[in-house]
């Protein structure tokens, strides 16, 4: 499973140059971005702690739905033949024909949905503008107001899963700004359209059917079961099957209650997750480095790893000018190439990636929780006067590097480990700081 994320496009989205390519391995299946409108108060009203009641499950005292009445409440011809066929399927998988009667009653296929799938290589920012809102002053200020408004469960959620409040709280807050952008999407409709229509149908009909398990299992109603237009919910957008393996029920009431506005379970099921993907308690995500003139750039690679004193040996430092603590090996990360800041990563950046796969969002969150807790912003400038590549400006660029051989092995539009070596191919070759970085001006070079 992979990347990304779950809330409903205001004004972010991640860059589509940094993201990784297998979606599926993230806690949810897109590149989401996160809204910036919530202000501190009324993020502190969003953000109350109500209990949420007891809900009953679906299937008590509920009237038998027929398969006609659900095809009924459709409107796409194609779109009801596939329902009948998924029923089947969906009994199979162990749902309960009530169960599947009361979930599908009123779905509807989503054009939107579709809409929103096939356009997303397009969304495009640079990590300093996806910075600039992820960790924006009003970001902050809004993840300290949640932090004490929360400080008791958090704390116990660090104590039980040992991931530190300020990173379960920078994760919230990009992901539904607090809870203030859960989605209003009805899930079972949006995964059935996109199982439907979608480009990667298996894997949506997967999510779908570990909706209606979920649905069959008491913890919320189809009418709550809301979410982002790709079918991830609650608080911190966790995908369906993500739930059925890793949500908890903190709050003890008998749900893994992921939607409701006391965010408990929401929390503390992050929590659990990157626990259980190694999340080491302590470390830090990264640190922001100081790169020595003549810096080789080949090292700047997650699969080169060192320990802090190696990398001080070889001029790689803290920004205060003394050696990085020893927080454990890290590799050297370059997300706007030698012209913008430099990082020092460690394990805990792999672990929420798992969550995310984009650089840009795991930065985001990692410089999120610092400045939550207390810390500056980064210091280092970044390349401003650069913008980020569009899709067919990046399939351009990896016809043109393959052109001049070097070999993309591919023409996706996607930046990934194979662009970046052939870039640095066509950079060292040309006299170039070989940084990967696929930037306006090599494009321009290359045409």
């Amino acid at each position: 499973m992979r990347a990304l994320s779950f809330v409903f496009c205001s004004a972010l989205c991640l860059p589509a140059v940094l993201s990784a390519q297998a979606v599926e391995r993230s806690i949810r299946p897109e590149v989401r971005p996160s809204g910036e409108s919530v202000t501190p108060v009324k993020a502190a009203a969003v953000m109350s702690k109500i209990r949420p009641n007891a809900r009953p499950t679906i299937i008590k005292n509920e009237r038998t739905v027929t398969p006609a009445a659900i095809l009924a409440a459709t409107s796409n011809a194609g779109f009801k033949r596939w329902i009948s066929g998924l029923r089947s399927r969906a009994l199979s998988a162990g749902i309960s024909p009530a169960v599947f009667e009361r979930s599908f009653r009123g779905v509807a296929y989503l054009p939107k949905v579709i809409e929103r799938d096939r356009n997303q290589s397009e969304f495009t920012k640079t990590i300093w503008e996806y910075l600039d809102s992820a960790a924006s002053d009003t970001r902050v200020e809004n993840g300290k107001t949640a932090l004490a408004a929360h400080l008791s469960k958090l704390e116990a959620i660090e104590a039980n899963y040992g991931v530190e409040k300020e990173v379960v709280t920078a994760v919230w807050g990009l992901e539904s700004n607090y809870g203030g952008f859960r989605g209003e999407t009805p899930i079972v409709s949006a995964l059935a359209t996109l199982s439907y229509d979608g480009r990667r149908g298996r894997f949506f009909e997967s999510q779908l059917i570990a909706a209606l398990k979920i649905l069959q299992a008491g913890d919320t109603t189809p009418e709550n079961m809301t979410g982002s237009w790709a079918g991830a919910m609650g608080h911190t957008q966790f995908i369906p099957t993500s739930y059925l393996d890793y949500a908890v029920d903190f709050t003890g009431d008998g749900k893994r209650d992921i939607w409701s506005d006391d965010p408990s379970d929401a929390l503390a099921s992050t929590a659990a997750y990157l626990n259980r993907f190694g999340w080491v308690t302590g470390q830090p995500w990264g640190v922001e480095v100081k790169l020595p003139d003549g810096f080789n750039y080949n090292l700047a690679s997650r699969k080169i790893k060192k320990a802090p004193s190696d990398w001080a040996a070889l001029g790689v430092l803290g920004m205060n000018g003394s050696a990085v603590p020893n927080h454990g090996s890290g590799s050297i990360l370059l997300p706007a190439g030698a012209k913008g800041a430099a990082f020092m990563v460690f394990k805990n950046f792999s672990v929420i990636e798992r969550y995310n796969a984009a650089d840009a969002y795991v930065i985001g969150v990692g410089h999120l929780s610092d400045r939550i807790r207390g810390d500056g912003p980064i210091k280092a400038l970044w390349p401003r006067e650069d913008r980020a590549l569009t899709f067919k400006e990046r399939q351009q660029m990896q016809r043109l590097l393959s052109a001049a051989g070097f070999n993309t092995r591919g023409v996706d539009g996607k930046i990934g480990p194979n662009t970046v070596s052939a870039i640095k191919g066509f950079q060292k070759a040309n006299g170039m700081i070989p940084d990967g970085y696929a930037s306006l001006n090599l494009l321009k070079q290359l045409r």
